[in-house]
């Protein structure tokens, strides 16, 4: 008996390329602007992600919280992204697949050599226009951070200029805490 290929019948090209990468077997992929990209952060990356995280545990407690890195989808474009690390109401995750960026309290995106542009620029401008409340760039490259807050459709109203890793993040209510960056 030999395997037969499945076939499905799919309304258009957006739900394909999603479905598709949802189903890719052993990796992690996302999808920013139509271009599938794998998902590899290095030990140095993980490391600030785990960074950050550690330092979340008190607000996370507070407000229910998981911080994690999920799907996010974000309809009616082709872009299907993994953030490297989402602060996500835990009542939301249970059960869900992707999440939209506007179910989150905070999205923060650590640049690598090979994706910087992309999440200098264009999450950037897509995450503030699917309404995420807050976006922390943490760039490894220019070792200096910036969070951005006050979602529109023409990008975030509110934006820190870059700070130099050793400079503390203030993230607002309803964190309402200072991350170290010393050791980023």
């Amino acid at each position: 008996m030999s395997a037969q290929p499945h076939t499905y019948a799919v309304a258009d090209p957006e739900t394909a390329l999603k479905y598709a990468i949802q189903h890719v077997q052993g990796d992690r992929v996302q999808i920013v602007e139509g271009v599938i990209q794998q998902v590899m952060p290095s030990w140095d990356h993980e490391g600030i992600a785990d960074r950050i995280r550690r330092q979340l545990v008190p607000a996370l407690d507070r407000l229910d919280c998981h911080a994690g890195s999920g799907n996010l989808d974000l309809p009616g474009t082709s872009n299907w992204y993994v953030p490297d690390l989402a602060v996500v109401p835990r009542d939301i995750v249970k059960g869900a697949g992707a999440l939209l960026p506007d179910q989150t309290l905070l999205i923060v995106e650590i640049t690598s050599e090979s994706n910087a542009d992309t999440d200098r620029i264009v999450k950037r401008k897509r995450y503030a226009e699917y309404g995420a409340p807050l976006y922390l760039l943490v760039d490894r490259q220019e070792r200096s951070w910036t969070l951005h807050a006050v979602p529109g459709r023409l990008g975030y109203t509110q934006v820190t200029d870059p700070m130099p890793f050793g400079r503390p993040v203030p993230l607002p209510e309803p964190f309402g805490l200072e991350l170290d960056t010393s050791e980023f």
